[in-house]
């Protein structure tokens, strides 16, 4: 391959990456969110704020929720024991459609002292949208069963989406194949390399009329 074709080629790759980036930023927008939950516990009113991140995956006609606390929530006056306590959440859908998508988790994989804020387990529960358009996932209520108590926390300060993302719902005519395989499917810096189903074909022919005309150029100069 000469140094031309070559230096080509790699404009060409570094156009689609640049492309994949840019649909993978319009495609999705995820934020870690500060929710400050309320909680009613059998020995009274508690009090605590965790960030909240939410994660989306495509998995067949819907997709995979992750809900992830970064911190813990509420507390125990006894110890937990391992396996003992069992954590469960709403995540609301909002946008182009309404929804409650319940998510649920592993118990405490080790024992929790007493007085100790709860760390809870990654939650997740599986959406699949009804309607096409963009859409949010917020955190909504917290609820954590443990020896034989339950506690309810409910998100105080009105957080914001944790997570924006554009679906396509079954019914559409896009169909089930090529629209829901052009949305951003999860977040994260593996996502651009999906993005170019949309974008890639366009770029595509960019470079190659680039390089046919680069071609011409060069044959012009040698005549």
């Amino acid at each position: 391959m000469s140094d031309r074709k070559r230096s080509t080629a790699l404009a060409l790759a570094s156009a689609l990456g640049a492309a994949a980036v840019l649909l993978a930023a319009s495609a999705a927008h995820a934020d870690v969110v500060d929710v400050a939950y309320d909680c009613k516990t059998p020995i009274g009113d508690k009090s605590a704020v965790s960030p909240i991140d939410i994660k989306a995956v495509k998995e067949g006609g819907g997709y995979k929720l992750t809900m992830s606390f970064q911190k813990g929530v509420s507390s125990s006056p006894v110890e937990l024991g391992k396996g003992a306590m069992s954590p469960s959440a709403v995540v609301l859908v909002g946008g182009a459609e309404k929804a409650s998508v319940p998510v649920s988790g592993a118990s405490n994989p080790e024992a929790v002292p007493a007085n100790t804020p709860i760390k809870i387990t990654d939650l997740s529960g599986t959406y699949t949208p009804k309607k096409s358009g963009k859409v949010t996932f917020t955190a909504g209520v917290l609820t954590i069963k443990a020896l034989g108590t339950t506690t309810t926390c409910t998100p105080g300060n009105s957080p914001k989406p944790s997570l924006e993302l554009d679906v396509t719902g079954a019914g559409s005519s896009g169909g089930s194949g090529g629209a829901e395989e052009d949305t951003l499917p999860q977040t994260g810096p593996t996502d651009s390399a999906l993005a170019l189903g949309t974008l890639g074909a366009t770029v595509f022919l960019t470079g190659a009329a680039g390089v046919l005309w680069l071609t011409r150029r060069g044959q012009r100069a040698r005549s």
